[in-house]
């Protein structure tokens, strides 16, 4: 098993707890409350293996470590606490609300600033697709190639979900650890480590140590 910390970062109810809540127990709560602080929870997707033909070899499985950080300003300062050490992060912004693109933009600024890792992971993800729909199409405020545009310009991985549905929701996670997956085997290759045949050996699942920081939230719940 592999093992990755992954942060959640984005504007106020723009929806980073019910994208988390959807994937871990795959449910929604239309009235959840507000994030305090940062919220942690743990789940682990399936992913194929291929050998260097491309056929799939194995399936591998990632645990994600998943913190869900709080979207107010008052808690801004705390941000870097979490996104510290991450192999990945999902920066949420809200189709419906242009204000929290130009937010998810400068939380992507942010992270390539101070994280200095050329390895960590970011995911654009625009939700709330269930709210635009054909018969709706006005409540949109963030065309999806616009977002799509800049995603690509920054080397962001980028798609639009609805946590509400469900769809997309499963897809994010599993091309993140599909990305995170394929960097550490280029790593290991480097390094001329094995590290599906060092687990076959028996010495255990591979592991990256995660720190996780605390929080003041002892409930750890999220919204």
């Amino acid at each position: 098993m592999l093992q990755f910390k992954l942060v959640l970062l984005g504007d106020s109810s723009v929806g980073k707890s019910s994208i988390v809540n959807r994937f871990v127990k795959d449910s929604f709560d239309e009235f959840r409350e507000s994030t305090i602080g940062a919220a942690f929870l743990s789940q682990t997707v399936t992913i194929k293996d291929s050998d260097a033909n491309g056929n799939e070899a194995q399936e591998v499985t990632v645990k994600f470590e998943i913190w869900d950080t709080a979207g107010q300003e008052r808690y801004k300062s705390l941000a870097p606490m979490y996104y510290r050490n991450a192999n990945a992060a999902l920066v949420v912004y809200d189709i419906t609300q242009a204000d929290s693109l130009e937010k998810a933009r400068s939380w992507v600024q942010e992270l390539k600033n101070k994280v200095d890792d050329d390895s960590l992971v970011i995911y654009l993800v625009g939700n709330k697709i269930d709210l635009a729909t054909d018969d709706d199409k006005d409540k949109r405020e963030v065309e999806e190639n616009v977002a799509k545009t800049y995603a690509e310009e920054n080397g962001l991985l980028f798609s639009e979900v609805s946590a509400k549905n469900g769809q997309g929701i499963q897809q994010v996670f599993r091309s993140i650890a599909e990305k995170l997956y394929d960097i550490r085997k280029k790593q290991d290759a480097t390094n001329n480590i094995n590290i599906n045949s060092s687990a076959q050996r028996g010495n255990g699942p591979v592991d990256i140590h995660l720190q996780r920081p605390s929080t003041n939230d002892s409930t750890s719940c999220c919204s």
